[in-house]
Formats: C-alpha cells, sequence, structure tokens
C-alpha cells in the first residue's frame, strides 16, 4: 500500500511539472480516497517558492497526516477546525504539500499559496461566498496598489455587460454603475463582497458553475483574484 501510495504521489508531481507551464500559477488539487481519510495533495505551481499555505473546508475536519515534498511548512494551528494555515518555512517551486483529513466527505473550499504575509498565484475556490470574499480582499488591495488599474478594470466590466445593468436601471430607475462606482471605489472589502452578493442575487445563481455559465461577463472581475 505504501509503495503504491508513493508511486501514485510521484507519478502526479511529474505531472504537475510538465504541466505547469501552460496552468494559471497558483494551486494545482488532486484527490483520493483512503479509508476513513480522504488524501489531498497541493501543488504549488507559482513558479517561485513559497513560505505557508492557507486552506478552508466546508466542514470541521480533522488533519490527520501532512507531508511535503520539497520543503517545509509547519502547522501554526491546531489540526482540528475548519480554517488551518501552515507558514514558517519554505516550499519550492514545484513542490507539494499532502494533506489527509477525516471525515473523508469533506472538502476544501480555499486552498492559497502565501509569500510572506500575502496570498500569491491563483486561488483554489469553490463556492460563491468564497468568491466574493476574494474579490473584496482583492479590489481593496489594488485599490491600495494601483487605482487607475482597479478603475480601468471597473470600466472594462460595465462596458463588457452593458445590456445586463441597462436592463437593470430600466427596473430600478438609477444609474448602477454611477452609483456603485463610487462605493467600488471606496469601500472595504466587505462592502464589496455585498454588492457582489446583491449581483448574484440579481443573476438568480446559486453555486459558482452557475455563475460562471450564466450571461453576465465576469472575466474582468475574476482577473483580480488572478483567474
Amino acid at each position: 500500500m505504501v509503495k503504491i501510495r508513493c508511486a501514485w504521489v510521484m507519478l502526479w508531481l511529474c505531472v504537475v511539472g510538465l504541466s505547469a507551464a501552460v496552468l494559471a500559477g497558483g494551486v494545482e488539487v488532486a484527490f483520493y480516497g483512503a479509508g476513513t481519510a480522504t488524501v489531498g495533495m497541493f501543488a504549488n505551481t507559482v513558479g517561485a517558492a513559497v513560505t505557508g499555505l492557507h486552506i478552508e473546508f466546508d466542514q470541521e475536519v480533522t488533519i490527520v497526516n501532512k507531508v511535503e515534498f520539497g520543503g517545509y511548512l509547519p502547522a501554526l494551528t491546531p489540526l482540528t477546525g475548519n480554517a488551518f494555515d501552515f507558514a514558517g518555512g519554505e516550499l519550492v517551486a514545484g513542490g507539494a504539500v499532502e494533506l489527509d483529513w477525516e471525515p473523508a466527505v469533506a472538502t476544501p473550499i480555499l486552498v492559497q499559496w502565501i509569500s510572506g504575509t500575502v496570498p500569491v498565484g491563483s486561488p483554489y475556490f469553490t463556492t460563491l461566498p468564497v468568491l466574493g470574499r476574494l474579490l473584496g480582499e482583492g479590489i481593496v488591495m489594488l485599490r491600495e496598489q494601483n487605482p487607475d488599474l482597479l478603475s480601468a478594470t471597473l470600466e472594462q466590466f460595465f462596458a463588457a455587460n452593458v445590456e445586463f445593468f441597462e436592463m437593470l436601471e430600466e427596473s430600478l430607475g438609477m444609474s448602477i454603475q454611477e452609483s456603485l462606482m463610487p462605493i467600488i471605489l471606496t469601500a472595504p472589502a466587505e462592502g464589496i463582497e455585498n454588492f457582489f452578493n446583491t449581483l448574484v442575487g440579481m443573476l438568480g445563481v446559486t453555486t459558482l458553475d452557475e455563475l460562471l455559465q450564466a450571461d453576465v461577463d465576469l472575466s474582468a472581475l475574476l482577473a483580480l483574484v488572478g483567474l
């Protein structure tokens, strides 16, 4: 069993290494069952060494095993909970972390590599609330670092969805862009997240897949979180 598992890990790492050049740099994931636990493999495809890993689950789990390939990231948080941080060491570019957790039915909803104190690369996420939070944090960060780029990105978002917003403006009797742009350019991350949730509610979608298949073009906003 151990030999089979090691062989699987090495094969997966080779595949990740060969495909990293065509992947959006960030987190590459793979999962498989192992008795009462799920084994998750998280590869660093950022293109540089990272110093931390942040992961959140859809329910409380217990991490029953952790193995690094290409470095060491010690746990900073208890090994039972909904969210975990591993940092204080380094993981090389192309390295990976294996985490085994129970119960097996639990799934990660957010995985991010960390460099220093900030996330790097494209995150792995699976829910609408997490996307809203990432957008709020990403917009605030870009607002502080490059406000001109943020303004251009938002203009691109509104221009790409002019028909959708015209429909909303007709029903609401107000200019969505003129009303929301000042809020987005000044509100805290939580306020921007609320705006995103409002937009999602208008679309009538309940899952990430439904949102990505909806009529609204989110590409400009998704670029803010590295997608």
